[in-house]
């Protein structure tokens, strides 16, 4: 996903703030200490309570990013952020005694009588640093996994929203002691001072070259981290997929915050002979959700402007070098003194445009044309892996082709976005879209350190192949061993 890099990771602090700092990470390691394996019933305990906070503040929480956005939607900070929040929440407490169980595994033969398990067991302090974007759901998705493994965790929000940073820090400072869960926001340390603590695992959201950075910075205490990154997520339009369908719902997904989603589809894949209509049937789509986009509450505006002017930057860019700029705009508003935007859609786009190049994060769609479907799975292919993959067709052939023909952290069939709201699917990125997947089960194993444990009776067979060797046991054992490999 999109970042403001150039002064995200080197951004000097007061020692002060770094000293309180270090001394909760102390506190939290001591605590982790004397609770080494918390039972199931804390950590179920542990997300009800964090619930019961949120649903008390969901209005809280969604006023404080309205404030940080100039104008974000309060049901797309309900739904995406609140909502899914609790899902998550939901999801991990009706599984936690499962999870928690040592699962039984089977020894060799040759290591009988014995019994092997896997013990799961937290890792310790956890760090997790949250974008600008979802600043909410990308803080409690990562802590619901954390807290669900056991462990105790520090969270550091973004600078780039300072409201939702000081009511999440409130919030959960009011439900949970410092030495298990506390917040810091983007004010009272750095990106590369947080990333450089001795985490026993680190979470980061954001942009890939500041994924490199915290990866660079982790290495020096050999901190595993999980990257979740983003990328130029392709939708892929068949050749039989109703136009409107297709349309109207990458129109959903590309204008969800306003396209500022990890997920969001960046690009559309349309058979050459289909563009026109899909063009007509996305500005029919976004007409339909969006009658007005100035003052539409259901309409988000740009962050900040940075990124705004980076939007910008995208289609003078685009225009010059011969794309066909479509612009949406329903009531033919005027957008002079706000960060909003209208529609926009790119034709004629090329490799050289920086639209194409860099991952775009705002409600600008480029349109590339293809002939056949093998061509547009080239097309795919040839570029890094993305985060996403959408693909809209009925045709089951067709379906299993794309999907054990592309790689990509997830792929959506017929929609956009809902994936990343399955918790019981893995999320993760691949290659520069991200390293690691959590959500769910596949969070709690991300948080945990799954332990391998063989135990043995008083009757040990090893006895038997112990030295000295070449005895007959060893040579009867080395034949049966070796008898497919004899006379190769």
């Amino acid at each position: 996903m999109q970042d403001i890099t150039y002064a995200w990771f080197n951004n000097a602090q007061p020692t002060g703030m770094v000293a309180n700092f270090e001394r909760i990470f102390r506190a939290q390691q001591r605590a982790y200490q004397k609770n080494l394996l918390p039972t199931a019933e804390e950590r179920i305990e542990n997300l009800k309570t964090l619930k019961r906070a949120i649903i008390q503040n969901r209005l809280r929480l969604a006023n404080a990013m309205d404030m940080d956005f100039n104008g974000r939607s309060r049901d797309e900070s309900y739904l995406a952020e609140v909502v899914c929040s609790l899902e998550a929440i939901n999801h991990s407490i009706k599984r936690i005694k499962k999870w928690m169980k040592p699962s039984r595994r089977r020894p060799g033969y040759l290591f009988l009588p014995s019994r092997a398990k896997v013990y799961y067991q937290p890792l310790g302090i956890v760090g997790i640093i949250v974008p600008w974007n979802y600043p909410f759901y990308l803080m409690a998705t990562p802590l619901v996994g954390a807290l669900a493994a056991g462990n105790r965790v520090c969270v550091k929000m973004s600078k780039h929203t300072p409201n939702t940073a000081q009511t999440v820090k409130a919030l959960l400072g009011e439900i949970f002691n410092e030495d298990l869960v506390a917040v810091f926001s983007g004010q009272e340390i750095s990106g590369s001072e947080f990333s450089a603590q001795p985490w026993n695992h680190l979470l980061f959201t954001g942009s890939t070259v500041s994924g490199k950075d915290v990866m660079r910075s982790a290495a020096e205490n050999l901190t595993p981290v999980t990257l979740e990154l983003g990328g130029k997520s392709p939708a892929i339009i068949s050749q039989e997929v109703p136009i409107m369908t297709a349309a109207r719902r990458i129109a959903w997904g590309k204008l969800l915050n306003a396209g500022q989603t990890c997920v969001a589809p960046d690009h559309v894949l349309c058979p050459e002979n289909r563009i026109d209509g899909f063009v007509e049937s996305f500005r029919e789509a976004v007409g339909r959700m969006y009658p007005t986009l100035k003052d539409n509450k259901d309409y988000t505006s740009i962050e900040n402007d940075y990124q705004y002017e980076r939007l910008q930057a995208f289609l003078s860019d685009a225009a010059a070098k011969g794309a066909g700029i479509i612009e949406i705009n329903p009531a033919k508003e005027c957008f002079a003194g706000t960060r909003k935007m209208p529609v926009y859609i790119i034709l004629n786009v090329d490799a050289e445009m920086e639209v194409m190049k860099q991952e775009i994060f705002g409600p600008i769609l480029p349109v590339v044309a293809y002939k056949t479907l093998e061509d547009a799975v080239s097309f795919v292919n040839c570029r890094p892996r993305p985060l996403a993959l959408y693909y809209f067709d009925y045709n089951r052939k067709n379906i299993e082709y794309i999907i054990h023909n592309t790689h990509s952290g997830g792929i959506l069939i017929n929609d956009t976005i809902a994936h990343a709201a399955q918790h019981d699917l893995p999320f993760g990125g691949i290659g520069p879209s991200g390293m690691g997947v959590y959500h769910g089960w596949e969070g709690f194993l991300t948080f945990s350190k799954a332990k391998g444990v063989l135990i043995k009776p008083k009757f040990n067979s090893a006895e038997w192949i112990y030295p000295p060797y070449g005895r007959a046991l060893h040579k009867l054992l080395y034949r049966f061993l070796f008898r497919e490999g004899e006379g190769t």
